[in-house]
């Protein structure tokens, strides 16, 4: 994983990250909108910013946006396999502390395979991940199992970078571009292993993780987006 970053020259420069460019980056796809979206607000973008300011929780209420790094990688176990990369991870600052955020844009892309068909065959490296990433969570593996797997991986991209940089919090957000709230049902089923009553434009606790205090989110983007 690099520790080197380079400027952005706008939402174009975000496409060369991408894993499979020609593919993902198309009008009305996640990667495209989410681009646009973030760099047009040069921080928290307004929709974003009105589910901060209505959440229970003050944390999120004056929180400011102190750098993002699109297609951010973060290593996971076993060494040398595939890394989670983040559509943007974002670290934030509030109440004197600071917040550690991944994103994941979305329209009407999936969050991946439930964890039960991911682990077909069980390899000894998914083995490895999946215990890793149960550990994070204070999860048990049975329970886990109907779930997407990139929420689990995703969730767990935020604490470990929470304590990469000595962060108090950390926050999984979904950036979901789809005014059907398309993938709503998988984020639910998997908040609802941590806690109750998770609505799209909300923020979850879901206590504390590896020493960290994590939250989960939903933000619907506008349509506009969908046409950049």
């Amino acid at each position: 994983m690099t520790k080197l970053y380079i400027h952005s020259e706008g939402a174009i420069s975000w496409r060369k990250l991408l894993a499979e460019p020609a593919k993902q980056w198309k009008k009305g796809y996640s990667a495209r909108s989410l681009a646009y979206c973030w760099e047009e607000a040069k921080g928290f973008p307004k929709s974003v910013k009105r589910v901060f300011k209505k959440s229970p929780f003050k944390l999120f209420h004056t929180i400011e946006f102190v750098l993002g790094i699109p297609e951010h990688k973060v290593d996971l176990p076993p060494k040398g396999g595939q890394p989670s990369q983040n559509d943007l991870f974002v670290l934030g600052r509030s109440q004197g502390k600071l917040v550690s955020i991944t994103v994941e844009g979305k329209v009407s892309e999936s969050f991946g395979e439930p964890v039960s068909e991911w682990g077909k065959p069980m390899s000894k490296g998914k083995q490895v991940r999946l215990d890793y990433l149960c550990k994070i969570l204070e999860l048990q593996k049975e329970d886990v199992m109907p779930i997407r797997y990139q929420l689990l991986h995703r969730t767990v991209s935020a604490i470990l970078e929470a304590d990469r940089f000595s962060a108090s919090s950390a926050l999984m957000l979904v950036h979901s571009f789809s005014q059907k709230h398309e993938g709503f049902d998988d984020y639910l089923a998997f908040t609802e292993l941590f806690c109750k009553g998770a609505k799209p434009n909300t923020i979850s606790y879901a206590g504390r993780r590896y020493g960290k205090s994590l939250y989960l989110g939903w933000v619907t983007g506008g349509k506009e987006y969908l046409e950049r």
